[in-house]
């Protein structure tokens, strides 16, 4: 039996060997989890690897198909496929642990989706390693001062320290997507909370970007109340455009406005 990748779905099934181990070789060394939940597994290209480790693996597959597949070919995982969706998915009553890693082969057009929910649940995802359309995976390792820095890449590196770990070619997948795919990890930092609002910091990055060729000054003012006493470091950060700033500079300026 095999399984048809299925485009509505997204699914690029990966036949490169190689790439599956050097993924699943990152959770060498990581105690502050047991549990790791896959994404959309498909044929368990990824997972027989990650079944090598000494970790609790969980995979959430939304195809039919491919759950049938990975009942069939890996018994090992009776009781931990979850034939669900993961993006509606309640990750702590469906894994029932404080803690767990997110792993996997993302179907490119939930890929940011993915990362988002991920966000939802930052204090107990403590490490992610995934693979994307490489321009996203750039997107969200890129620092202040990319033309690919944006929204994704704020919120994301306000909670996680990420790094863009290798690229991987286009036909080592079947079938073979249209672009070159990238593998980035992401590693809870410090951060427990944001020393600021942080519905009013989402609000003050969206809204930023949402008009990225505009200075914060004109892309903002709908957010600063009319008596707001402007600084001069006020006027100077908001002279500058949203792909200037730095995520501490985003939580400065979201301080300013709530007040």
């Amino acid at each position: 039996m095999s399984v048809k990748p299925k485009k509505h779905l997204g699914q690029h099934f990966l036949n490169d060997e190689s790439v599956c181990q050097r993924m699943a070789d990152l959770l060498v060394d990581h105690d502050e989890f047991q549990k790791v939940v896959e994404v959309g597994p498909g044929m368990g290209a990824l997972t027989k690897y990650l079944l090598k480790s000494d970790k609790d693996i969980h995979v959430v597959e939304i195809d039919e198909e491919s759950v049938d597949y990975l009942y069939e070919n890996y018994p090992e995982l009776r009781g931990k496929i979850h034939s669900r969706d993961f993006l509606k998915e309640d990750l702590t009553a469906l894994l029932q642990t404080d803690a767990f890693a997110v792993f996997g082969n993302f179907p490119y057009n939930i890929s940011s989706q993915i990362l988002f929910k991920v966000l939802d649940y930052k204090d107990q995802v403590p490490f992610v390693v995934g693979m994307f359309q490489k321009e996203v995976a750039e997107r969200v390792a890129s620092p202040p001062g990319s033309k690919k820095y944006g929204i994704i890449s704020v919120l994301l590196q306000a909670y996680y320290d990420i790094e863009y770990l290798f690229t991987v070619d286009e036909d080592v997948f079947t079938p073979p997507p249209k672009v070159k795919s990238g593998v980035i990890q992401l590693t809870r930092n410090e951060v427990k909370t944001l020393p600021c609002n942080e519905q009013k910091f989402k609000t003050v990055v969206k809204t930023a970007f949402n008009q990225r060729r505009k200075t914060m000054r004109n892309s903002l003012k709908s957010l600063f109340s009319k008596d707001l006493e402007q600084s001069e470091e006020l006027t100077l950060m908001l002279q500058k455009r949203p792909e200037q700033l730095s995520v501490e500079e985003f939580i400065w300026i979201t301080k300013q406005i709530d007040v």
